[in-house]
C-alpha cells in the first residue's frame, strides 16, 4: 500500500483537549545553535486524564525575534509524523525566517513521538512502505503491538494540548500557528479546542478540518482538476494533447491488469517492477504535486504506457519507491499510524473487535453513490485511511473536537492550484469560514506553497499581511523547476532526423532529448521525499546530480544512443533560470549512434557526430 497516499491528506476528526490554563512562569530556554538559537524540554503527561502514569519530554526549539516582539509564532509540519523543530531548523535559515515573519519570535517544537520528542518507531512498516494492502495491515497491527499500551495518546487532540502546553510553558497568552499540510488539521484543531489563545493563522496546503470519509473520495472527485493544472497553457502538448484523461484510463486499466516489466539499475542491468492501478495513483501520480522530476515526465510516460511502452512509467513508479521511503527521524511512521488511526474517522467505532471490521469496511465500500470516486474506479477508495487501519488494535473511545465556532482571528490560507492531496476547494472552503479569512491562489504550485512558489509572492504575502498590509488574492503562475518533456519515442529509428538528415540526425534529436528528460531526473533527484544522488537511465547509465549541475555517465534515455559529461544550470541575466536548462559538453556513443562530442547550449546543440560538424536545436 503507498502511504504517502494518507501522509498529507489527512483531514481527520480530532478530540476535545484539556480545559485552559493561565499564563505559566516561562520555562527556562538555553542557547542551543547560531544566530540566537534556544532549546528547552517541555515535559507533558502522556495520558491527560491521569489513568495511564508516563510524561512526554517535548524537544522545543525558540528563534527570539529581534528587538520587541510583535508576537510569538509556531510553525507546525505536515505528516502527521514530522518533527517540526528538525524540519524548519530555525538557527540555520534564521536569516530568510526572520524576513519572512517580521517581528515575530518563532517556536519549533517536535510533535510527541517525533524527532527528540519520544520517537516512535515502528521498523518493519517505516522499512516497506510499498507491500501489498495485506502485508500493511499486518505491519499496521504489529506497529500497534509495538508502541504498547501509549498507542492510544497520540492522536490529533493529543498533539494541540501539547501545543497549549508549550505556550504555557512560553508565558505568553496567545500565538500565531502556521500549519502546512497536516499542519493545518493542527492548527485548526488547536483553534478549535484554545480559541482564546489564538492571535492568528497561517495555513498552507489546507486538510479539511472538518473530518475526512474514511475512502478519500474528495480527493479523488477533485484530482482531474489538479491533474489539468500541470498542463495549463499548452505545457504538455509535446506528450499528449489529453493528459487527464489518459491518466484516468491507464490508472482504471492498471487496476485491473496490473503492469511488469523491466527498468534499468544503477549498479547495470535491469530489475523487474510491477505496479497495480493503486501503485500508480497512490505513488507517483500523488506525488508528482511535489516532485518536479515526477511532474515533468509523466504525462509523456503515461501517453507511452497507454501504447504499449510501459517502461518510462515502470522507472517513474521505482524512482517514486526509491525516493519515498524516509527515515524516522525525518517522518515517523510508528506517530503517523498512531495519529492517523486514533483520529478516524472510520466505519467501525474504535473499540470495534478486528474481526467484525472487514465486513463493516467491505459494507460501507459497497454503499457509495456512483460516482463517489469520481473518474476511477471502487478501487481507489483504498487512498483513504480505513483499509490502512483496518487492523490497528481496537481501543477505548474518547471525545473528539467539536466543530466551532472557530475564533474571529486574521487568516491567511494558501492554494496551490497543482495540489493533489489537499485539493484547492479545501483551502478556499476554510478561508470562507472564517470572518476574516484571507485566499491566496498560486496557479503553477502544488502541495506546500509556501516552500515551492519560485515567484515569491507566497512568502512576500506572508510579510506583507504580517506587517498590517493587504496580501494578493492571486500570485503569478509559479514557473516549474523543469517544463514536462515530450513524448518518448517509440525507438530510434521513429525519431525524425531534422535538417541534418540521417542517422547523424536522428542522433542530435536523441540527445535533444536525452538532455531534456536528465533534466528531469536530475530535478526529481532534488525534490523526492529522499534526495538521491544518483539515478539509472531509461535504457541504462546513471546521472549524478550536485546543487545545480549533474554528471552523465553512458545515460541513456532513446535506446542505443548515450551520452556523458557534465551539465550545469544555466544562468540568463536578464531573467529568472526557470524552467531550468542546462549547458555543457557531452561525449555521444551507443549502437545506432552517430558517435562524437556536442556542445550543449541553452537552446541549441553543436559539435561533431560521424566525422561531420552538426547543429541543431537542443
Amino acid at each position: 500500500m503507498r502511504l504517502r497516499g494518507l501522509i498529507v491528506l489527512m483531514a481527520l476528526c480530532a478530540a476535545l483537549g484539556a480545559p485552559n490554563a493561565a499564563p505559566a512562569a516561562r520555562t527556562l530556554f538555553a542557547p542551543c545553535g547560531a544566530n540566537g538559537l534556544q532549546c528547552a524540554t517541555v515535559n507533558v503527561p502522556l495520558d491527560r486524564s491521569g489513568a495511564t502514569p508516563g510524561t512526554v519530554s517535548l524537544h522545543v526549539e525558540e528563534l527570539p525575534a529581534p528587538g520587541i516582539p510583535r508576537g510569538v509564532l509556531f510553525l507546525i509540519a505536515g505528516g502527521p509524523g514530522q518533527a517540526s523543530a528538525g524540519a524548519f531548523t530555525l538557527g540555520a535559515n534564521a536569516l530568510d525566517l526572520r524576513s519572512e515573519y517580521p517581528g515575530y519570535t518563532l517556536i519549533a517544537f517536535d510533535p510527541r513521538g517525533t524527532g527528540r520528542s519520544g520517537l516512535l518507531r515502528c521498523p518493519e512498516l517505516q522499512a516497506d512502505p510499498f507491500a501489498a494492502l495485506t502485508r500493511v495491515q499486518a505491519l499496521v497491527a504489529k506497529c500497534g503491538t509495538e508502541i504498547g499500551a501509549s498507542r492510544d495518546f497520540y492522536s490529533t487532540r493529543d498533539h494541540a494540548d501539547d501545543i497549549d502546553a508549550v505556550r504555557r510553558a512560553l508565558g505568553v497568552d496567545k500565538i500565531a500557528l502556521e500549519g502546512t499540510s497536516y499542519g493545518t488539521q493542527l492548527s485548526v484543531a488547536y483553534a478549535l479546542t484554545y480559541p482564546s489563545h489564538v492571535e492568528r493563522l497561517i495555513l498552507d496546503s489546507v486538510a479539511d478540518p472538518a473530518g475526512r470519509d474514511p475512502f478519500a473520495l474528495d480527493d479523488l472527485q477533485q484530482m482531474p482538476k489538479g491533474l489539468a493544472s500541470l498542463c495549463s497553457g499548452g505545457l504538455c502538448r509535446a506528450a499528449t494533447s489529453n493528459f487527464v484523461g489518459e491518466l484516468v484510463k491507464l490508472a482504471n486499466r492498471m487496476a485491473a491488469h496490473p503492469v511488469a516489466g523491466k527498468v534499468a539499475k544503477q549498479s547495470g542491468g535491469t530489475r523487474t517492477v510491477r505496479a497495480t492501478g493503486f501503485d500508480f495513483l497512490g505513488g507517483a501520480v500523488l506525488d508528482s504535486d511535489l516532485n518536479a522530476g515526477l511532474a515533468a515526465e509523466l504525462p509523456a510516460a503515461v501517453h507511452a504506457a497507454l501504447r504499449g511502452r510501459t517502461r518510462p512509467l515502470l522507472r517513474l513508479v521505482q524512482l517514486d519507491r526509491q525516493t519515498a521511503i524516509t527515515s524516522a527521524e525525518d517522518l515517523s511512521m510508528g506517530l503517523f499510524t498512531a495519529t492517523v488511526c486514533d483520529d478516524g474517522p472510520f466505519p467501525w467505532a474504535p473499540e470495534t473487535p478486528l474481526g467484525q471490521r472487514p465486513g463493516l469496511l467491505a459494507g460501507a465500500r459497497s454503499a457509495l453513490p456512483k460516482g463517489s470516486t469520481g473518474p476511477f474506479g471502487i478501487w481507489a477508495t483504498d487512498l483513504g485511511p480505513a483499509p490502512f487501519c483496518l487492523r490497528w488494535p481496537p481501543q477505548a473511545r474518547r471525545p473528539g473536537i467539536g466543530s466551532g465556532p472557530l475564533p474571529n482571528v486574521p487568516v491567511l490560507v494558501f492554494a496551490g492550484e497543482r495540489d493533489l492531496r489537499t485539493p484547492a476547494t479545501n483551502a478556499a472552503a476554510i478561508a470562507a469560514r472564517f470572518p476574516q479569512g484571507r485566499l491566496v491562489t498560486v496557479p503553477g504550485v502544488g502541495h506546500s506553497v509556501l516552500g515551492t512558489d519560485f515567484t515569491g509572492c507566497a512568502q512576500t504575502a506572508v510579510s506583507i499581511w504580517l506587517s498590517g498590509g493587504v496580501p494578493p488574492s492571486r500570485c503569478p503562475r509559479s514557473p516549474m523547476l523543469v517544463n514536462p518533456i515530450g513524448a518518448f519515442p517509440a525507438s530510434f529509428a521513429t525519431l525524425k532526423p531534422g535538417r541534418t538528415g540521417g542517422v547523424r540526425g536522428r542522433t542530435l534529436a536523441a540527445v535533444a532529448k536525452t538532455v531534456r528528460e536528465a533534466a528531469a531526473s536530475w530535478a526529481f533527484s532534488l525534490t523526492g521525499f529522499t534526495q538521491v544522488q544518483a539515478i539509472a537511465g531509461l535504457y541504462g547509465g546513471t546521472i549524478r546530480a550536485s546543487g545545480t549541475s549533474f554528471v552523465l555517465k553512458g545515460y541513456s534515455t532513446v535506446a542505443g544512443v548515450r551520452i556523458s559529461g557534465s551539465l550545469r544550470l544555466y544562468r540568463p541575466e536578464a531573467r529568472s533560470p526557470l524552467p531550468a536548462r542546462f549547458v555543457g559538453s557531452v561525449r555521444v556513443d551507443g549502437t545506432k549512434a552517430a558517435h562524437g562530442r556536442l556542445a550543449v547550449g541553452a537552446s541549441t546543440l553543436s559539435g561533431r557526430l560521424g566525422g561531420r560538424r552538426v547543429h541543431g536545436p537542443a
